[in-house]
């Protein structure tokens, strides 16, 4: 199959904006910095993940299935998104969310309510006793049991269920980030930009694999730079078989080794991805502050404020010479979590002086 020629739904926008930073430029010196501004693909306060979601709804469509179920954190952005497409297109969105019920409803999940998804918490706390040589393995058989029990009470109702893996990281998503790649080069041609290199979050990994793989297939003038979005990021041996399985799938020609994939993690102390995964740290707060205050662009704090971390220390080190993307993939709501809103409390909300803060009584 020639991945030109893959139908696709419009779930959400393409064309995004490719737009230059100015100020943020003059802050870091070095080459000219733009952002690709995937949070404004539209579908449900945008996201990269609408672009994967044009090709997985459409499988959908094309294979009679009538209900899209996904997997992720309670605050996933995908899952948000997947929700949105399924409602766009009249199958039935299903959540399925690893970990405990919160007590206040925010972020995402006050998105994912608002559209009337089908939410199931998968708390798998109890196995936490477990010696940790067999913790993460009765976790997973955990979920898939779970993920099995909720198809069958669907397809006992008559749904067909396809079940979308973590991040949309899918072949036939992927193609979603393999096309972005003739997008990107057609606005640096349109605008006179020059860039060397694309930068962006290495998770999942879908949207990494597919920018890797489109850039290789178009050979794009620019390098694609992974930033690893959390301390335990997926080896690049995984990554790379999902790029040749891409490569294979859609008849690309070429093949991937883990050596082929940069990734920019950062220093020990300080590293890109924080602490954990979707963990607040004051450190990626103050780059998603730094970028607000240059560009009043938002970042989120558990994507793209990361990569916004390796994006910017790599240009301050001139190791980003020749003008660089940063890709920006979306979920803001994230700042509206109550897992990140308690934290930032204390760092812009608690010194009037500092935070600029006045307060004028009669």
């Amino acid at each position: 199959m020639n991945i030109v020629d893959l139908k696709h739904a419009q779930a959400g926008y393409v064309n995004t904006p490719l737009e230059y930073m100015p100020a943020l430029t003059r802050e870091l010196g070095g080459g000219p910095l733009y952002i690709k501004r995937d949070d404004l693909t539209g579908l449900a306060l945008g996201g990269n993940k609408a672009r994967k979601l044009n090709y997985i709804v459409q499988y959908a469509l094309d294979n009679g299935y009538t209900a899209l179920m996904t997997f992720g954190g309670v605050q996933t952005n995908h899952g948000r998104l997947t929700a949105a497409a399924a409602i766009r297109f009249g199958l039935k969105p299903i959540l399925v969310l690893k970990g405990a019920r919160p007590e206040r409803l925010s972020g995402n999940l006050l998105l994912d309510r608002l559209m009337g998804s089908d939410i199931y918490f998968v708390d798998s706390s109890a196995l936490d006793a477990l010696p940790e040589e067999e913790r993460e393995a009765a976790k997973s058989r955990h979920l898939e049991e779970c993920a099995a029990r909720i198809i069958a009470e669907y397809e006992a109702r008559g749904d067909r269920v396809l079940s979308i893996p973590v991040g949309g990281q899918t072949v036939i998503g992927s193609a979603g980030y393999v096309q972005a790649i003739p997008e990107i080069m057609r606005q640096m041609e349109e605008q006179s930009i020059q860039a060397r290199y694309l930068v962006v979050g290495y998770g999942s990994t879908g949207t990494f694999a597919g920018l890797w793989a489109g850039a290789k297939y178009y050979h794009a003038p620019f390098e694609v730079i992974g930033i690893p979005i959390e301390p335990d990021y997926r080896p690049r041996e995984e990554t790379a078989a999902f790029i040749n399985e891409l490569s294979a799938f859609f008849d690309m020609g070429f093949t991937c080794s883990a050596g082929d994939l940069r990734l920019e993690c950062g220093p020990a102390e300080t590293p890109y991805g924080g602490v954990g995964y979707n963990e607040p740290d004051p450190v990626t707060q103050r780059h998603i502050e730094l970028l607000a205050r240059t560009e009043a662009i938002f970042a989120d704090p558990c994507y793209t404020g990361k990569v916004l971390h390796g994006f910017t220390d790599l240009a301050r080190r001139g190791m980003l010479p020749g003008g660089a993307i940063l890709m920006h993939t979306g979920g803001a709501p994230g700042l509206w979590s109550q897992e990140h809103l308690d934290p930032m409390q204390e760092l812009f909300w608690s010194d009037e002086t500092a935070d600029r803060v006045h307060v004028m009584k009669a």
